[in-house]
């Protein structure tokens, strides 16, 4: 969308709110049912340090609307939470409290903006995931989805694996459980096999990549195109996964192809 680098897309919110209701049409139009808002880094320990500090409940308010605006009423909008950026104690300065305390400031603000389910995503600390869900359960009752990041293979780069956050997160009373972003394609095959093994029972939710990054020039490219994105997200739904869509490296063409190949 030609957005800077060093600029965080929580910035766009402002600087550049058209582009990023645009973003949300073209994959309206490519047959999403469902559009995250531009909040990922959106908790105050993560603005910290950029020219977004102490704004959060106005960044996340500001998102929500934008993207309710953009998609209207008969497509979800979800809150998208992702991690802090800082490992937890004793790895680094991440704390119990302020963990719980950023992601409820977040997940109230999408909540009283509108947003139809909120979806904590591309975490790798399961420590830190637990107080999320923590910080998010104390701030509403809407729909939860915890999705982790496997990207050292099958495990994230905490030594967690799909078996380790069932364990921990499926008694907590998510809506959905389940993984994005990651590595190859051929990785998270293997994450969505452990995945329904391990929950039978509970929604899964799945984002990958558009498989593996490479960094030519100044561009980052990505090895799936979309017949190949596609030819993968409709085997995990055949095999069960309820929730299907694009991470990193995903376009509009990627998702059009996912809904061709589910029959949309």
């Amino acid at each position: 969308m030609g957005i800077e680098p060093g600029v965080a897309p929580e910035e766009w919110v402002f600087d550049a709110p058209e582009r990023v209701q645009e973003l949300h049409r073209r994959f309206i139009e490519a047959g999403s049912d469902l559009v995250l808002t531009c909040t990922f880094g959106a908790t105050t320990p993560r603005l910290a340090d950029g020219p977004l500090a102490g704004r959060a409940t106005e960044v996340n308010t500001r998102a929500a609307a934008l993207a309710r605006e953009a998609v209207g009423d008969d497509r979800l909008v979800a809150g998208s939470l992702g991690p802090t950026g800082q490992l937890v104690e004793p790895y680094g300065l991440l704390t119990r409290d302020t963990c719980v305390a950023a992601y409820a400031e977040q997940a109230k603000a999408l909540a009283e903006a509108g947003v139809d389910l909120l979806v904590l995503e591309t975490f790798f600390a399961l420590e830190e995931a637990l107080w999320a869900v923590e910080g998010v359960q104390e701030a509403t009752d809407l729909p939860l989805v915890a999705s982790f990041s496997f990207d050292q293979g099958t495990h994230t780069m905490m030594g967690v694996s799909p078996t380790d956050v069932v364990a921990a997160v499926e008694p907590l009373g998510v809506a959905a459980l389940g993984a994005n972003c990651g590595r190859s394609l051929h990785d998270t095959d293997a994450i969505v096999t452990e995945l329904l093994a391990a929950a039978p029972t509970l929604p899964l939710w799945v984002k990958p990549n558009a498989g593996v990054p490479r960094i030519v020039g100044d561009a980052v490219i990505y090895d799936a195109d979309p017949e190949m994105l596609a030819e993968h997200v409709r085997d995990y739904v055949d095999c069960g996964v309820r929730i299907v869509g694009g991470c990193c490296g995903s376009t509009p063409e990627h998702i059009a192809a996912i809904a061709r190949a589910l029959g949309r």
